[in-house]
């Protein structure tokens, strides 16, 4: 049982590395997709009683957002693993400026997210924590990160 919490603002590549790394093996809960977070949390707890390997495809910049997801994933007893996606500004907002339609986040939305932005710590109950970067916009390089 294992829940992945992903951390990085918008454009930094979150749901193509889903896509890519963990389509077949977890089912994701995208805010975008459920459009409230009333849903989520319903598919979140849902993913939790039936031992659901499960990743949370959200921005998640803060401890404070991150906790209730770590707290009940420990309570049912999963592994929490944290991917921090360390994106530049400038690449994240010329992707998320490619988007169509409401993909495409607000210029002052990206900005807002990466200002309260806080990479994830151990202390908050992580227990792998791996480092994202996406080189040429087409390759991802995935480092975890030693607990101290």
């Amino acid at each position: 049982m294992q829940l992945i919490i992903f951390i990085g603002i918008q454009g930094a590549g979150k749901s193509t590395f889903y896509q890519q790394q963990f389509f077949h093996t977890h089912i994701r809960l995208n805010k975008d997709m459920l459009n409230t977070n009333h849903r989520l949390q319903l598919l979140f707890e849902a993913c939790l009683i039936s031992k659901t390997k499960t990743v949370v495809d959200k921005t998640n910049p803060t401890i404070e957002e991150r906790a209730p997801f770590i707290s009940a994933a420990k309570s049912a007893g999963f592994a929490v693993v944290a991917y921090y996606f360390d994106c530049p500004f400038e690449e994240a907002l010329a992707r998320n400026n490619g988007r169509k339609g409401k993909s495409r986040i607000p210029e002052i939305g990206v900005k807002g997210t990466a200002k309260k932005l806080q990479p994830p710590s151990f202390d908050e109950g992580f227990d792998q924590i791996f480092i994202v970067t996406l080189h040429n916009n087409q390759y991802f390089y995935v480092k975890e990160q030693p607990c101290n």
